[in-house]
């Protein structure tokens, strides 16, 4: 896990709401409704915050788009470890995001710049590409971005592995997503939605399903991310102990 919090909060509330395209008055509603950390109290009485309120606020947001309420992200936050990290939290983002049909928008450079909290050399914007983060847009010098993916883009520019060893890695992580995801469907639809419908003409009944199964997406990708952050816990902890080394 990432350890983000030996980061020094150096953000103003004014910078964090210019960073996470929100108004002052957001954060500060979400901050009265426990749905952000209390910020680090500083020199004058100026509180400071850090990259997991940023992060925190790009998965609210995502929560958002997805159609929950406050109340249900509040619940879905207040489930999660208290120990994550802003990488943590990305990665909650990016796998909440998938179920939405369409999270890409047309950004210019500067606005990419401002969502991603850096300046992006020609580089940068070549490796995002190949992340499938983004790709040219038909207007000149704009973008299509998938904001859902942008700031674990973002971090792995300076992960110091090589770009091939990304994308093997994205390769196996989608594959095995997508095995999972048919599993998980296949589940529900024969264990779940066949016996709640089998002889029912109750339309009501057919629509409160169908809203269960979108409301079950958010727990099931909490559930997935838990689970293999605990796997790859485990098998970093036996690939590289002393014992497997010595070995």
């Amino acid at each position: 896990m990432a350890d983000d919090r030996a980061t020094e909060p150096v953000l103003t509330v004014d910078e964090l709401a210019s960073k996470a395209g929100v108004t002052v008055r957001t954060v500060r509603f979400y901050s009265t409704r426990g749905l952000l950390p209390p910020p680090v109290i500083g020199p004058r009485r100026v509180g400071h915050y850090g990259p997991e309120h940023l992060s925190r606020l790009a998965l609210i947001e995502e929560l958002q788009h997805q159609g929950m309420t406050l109340s249900a992200i509040q619940r879905y936050l207040d489930a999660l470890p208290d120990d994550l990290s802003a990488h943590d939290l990305a990665i909650h983002r990016a796998l909440v995001a998938t179920w939405a049909p369409d999270a890409a928008r047309e950004v210019a450079r500067t606005e990419l710049e401002r969502r991603a909290g850096r300046s992006l050399s020609d580089g940068d914007l070549e490796r995002l590409a190949a992340m499938n983060v983004l790709s040219p847009s038909e207007t000149a010098g704009g973008f299509r971005v998938d904001l859902g993916l942008l700031r674990l883009g973002v971090a792995l520019l300076d992960v110091p592995i090589a770009h091939e060893t990304l994308l093997v890695a994205r390769r196996i992580l989608l594959e095995h997503a997508r095995t999972a995801a048919h599993e998980l469907t296949a589940l529900f639809r024969d264990d779940v939605w066949g016996p709640f419908t089998r002889g029912e003409s109750d339309p009501e009944r057919v629509e409160s399903m169908k809203a269960l199964s979108a409301h079950m997406q958010p727990m099931v990708v909490q559930a997935l991310v838990t689970a293999f952050q605990r796997s790859l816990r485990e098998e970093l902890r036996a690939a590289f102990s002393p014992e497997s080394e010595s070995g």
